[in-house]
């Protein structure tokens, strides 16, 4: 498995290395070691979400309040899509920037993104499968959205790429968004993660057998 960092801090690519013969593939699409050891502390998982997509449906630009946020690792296990990572964080020095990861059901990468950062993706073939583990449970009234077509933004997405969900469609542009106070500040989203890893250092992991 290599997991390299994307040019948003706290956003990570994980390319498995896959086994196939006659029979089909086996692969490790997560190891919980591999990624505390990127990461610098293992991720608390509190949900697992699956959804399904036709060709041209985006979601996002989707974030959580922090604390405690909602980290996310994020795999297309059936079809394409291209994954988004949007640095919402004010005070960031990447604030507004995002990358993009095509995730799909041929290189089986995945992608990891740390409390605070916005979410989104493109479905590039129907019927598109994503399923991605959470650090913790959805919270009504503390999940919020950015419009993923927002100009200022300027997400780079495939031509055709417009159907949204209403809520979706409804989110503020980013401005609107900060004005609201509704984005997370940068300094608060370090000072979470430090004290993950803090629990990390007083509670380590039992070595291997």
């Amino acid at each position: 498995m290599k997991i390299r960092p994307l040019s948003i801090e706290g956003a990570w690519e994980v390319t498995p290395v896959q086994h196939g013969d006659d029979r089909g593939t086996f692969l490790e699409w997560y190891r919980f070691d591999r990624l505390a050891e990127a990461v610098g502390h293992p991720l608390d998982l509190r949900q697992a979400n699956l959804s399904t997509s036709a060709r041209d449906v985006v979601r996002g630009v989707h974030f959580a309040d922090v604390p405690p946020g909602q980290a996310k690792y994020v795999t297309c296990v059936s079809g394409s899509i291209l994954d988004v990572v949007v640095d919402l964080r004010v005070g960031s020095p990447t604030f507004g920037a995002w990358e993009a990861v095509p995730l799909d059901d041929v290189e089986r990468r995945a992608v990891y993104l740390a409390e605070g950062l916005g979410h989104a993706f493109c479905a590039l073939t129907d019927d598109a499968t994503v399923t991605y583990l959470c650090s913790a449970t959805y919270r009504p009234g503390h999940e919020h959205g950015v419009h993923p077509l927002d100009p200022e933004l300027g997400i780079d997405w495939p031509a055709g790429a417009a159907l949204l969900s209403p809520k979706d469609a409804a989110a503020p542009t980013l401005a609107e968004a900060r004005e609201a106070g509704l984005l997370p500040r940068y300094d608060e989203c370090r000072a979470f993660t430090a004290t993950l890893r803090r629990v990390q250092d007083i509670h380590p992991s039992p070595p291997d057998d």
